[in-house]
Order: C-alpha cells, then structure tokens, then sequence
C-alpha cells in the first residue's frame, strides 16, 4: 500500500484491477483486507468469498471468514472456516490455533487441547495459541501449567494483556485477590477488556 495515499485510492485501484480481471483471488483478499481496515464487514466478507470461490487453496481468506463469523457471534462457522483453511494448507499454524480457541468456547477441551498442540508444534511462538492454551490448562484447573506459559508469554511481550488476565484468574482461582488486583490492572492497561463479572469479584475481596 506505499504508492497510495490512503485506503480509498487503494480500495479503487484494486477494484480497477478486479474489473479487468475478475478471476483474480489474490485482489478479492487484498481488497477484502482494505474493507477489514474500515470495520466494513459485509463489504469484507464478500470480498474473502470471491478470494476462495476463484483461489480455493488460499487458506488466508478461509482464516478471514472465520474472523468475521467469530465478530458476529457465530462460533459453528467460524469453526468451519477454519477447519476449511487445514484443509486447504495443513501446516498453517494460524488456523488451528484458532480451531482450539473455538473449541475452548464451545466447552470441548480433548479437541481444543489437540488443536492448540498442533498450532504451537507448527509454530512454537505463536502466542495467541499459547494464550490460548494457558486458558484450556486453567479451565481444566491445571494452574502450574497454566502459569509456566504464562511466564514465558510475558517475558516475551510484556505488554500482552489475555497474559495479564489469565494471571489474575489463576491468583483469583488461589484467592489471592491483591495479585489478581494488579494482574487485572496490568491486563486493562494494556488493552484487555476483563469481564465485568470477575472484576467485581476481584473487586470484592480486595
């Protein structure tokens, strides 16, 4: 994008180019990418359809679709569009990561745990799954693990907020409510918006 000035004259310019081919699934993606920038998700998802129906192998708009199904709520298709992307490029680390988020949503920790494996053995550093999989331990109530990933996280990033908030469940879990106060706070500094329930509850015993 660093020969426009702005996303509008990049948005024309790949439209010019779908005009002239409208076969082209790599500008379906780029253009559906540029509507991701401005929150346009219908525009967005038509687009990423067009990218797969004329490039089905291009796992990337599948993990898109997926997004946008996750923005609305709907877990099943976001499932499904993922599942999609594996299938298309089975050592895309991205995809599974996200198949083991879902499945933690949906309640289905053996299928979670399996997916976040495979997503962190294609990619050892992909934190979004490790945080994941920092969720899955303490949802299972396995807080050591839970708390070894976690400390690898943030030496790493810092400033990685889903980190800081699973920091605050596991003291919550161990009713050490101060530590949970500061690891709430640090997770909402850094962008990470707690759920009303649990700060209360921190809240509450502070």
């Amino acid at each position: 994008m660093e020969k426009f000035d702005n996303l509008d004259e990049y948005i024309a310019d790949l439209k010019a180019k779908l005009k002239k081919n409208p076969q082209c699934g790599n500008s379906h993606y780029n253009l559906g990418v540029a509507y991701l920038s401005r929150r346009d998700f219908m525009e967005a998802e038509r687009e990423f359809l067009d990218a797969v129906a004329h490039s089905p192998r291009l796992a990337e708009g599948y993990v898109q679709l997926g997004g946008i199904a996750m923005q609305r709520g709907d877990l099943q298709s976001c499932l499904n569009y993922n599942v999609q992307a594996t299938q298309q490029r089975p050592f895309f680390a991205v995809p599974w990561g996200n198949i083991g988020f879902v499945q933690l949503q949906l309640g289905d920790t053996d299928n979670a745990h399996k997916a976040l494996k495979k997503a962190l053995k294609l990619d050892p550093e992909f934190v979004q799954a490790q945080a994941t999989m920092s969720s899955l331990f303490i949802t299972i109530g396995d807080y050591e693990e839970a708390d070894k990933l976690l400390k690898k996280i943030l030496e790493k990033y810092p400033n990685f907020g889903p980190a800081w908030n699973n920091k605050a469940l596991i003291h919550a879990a161990k009713e050490e409510w101060a530590d949970a106060a500061t690891c709430m706070v640090r997770a909402e500094e850094n962008g990470f918006e707690v759920p009303e329930d649990f700060k209360k509850e921190v809240e509450a015993n502070n």
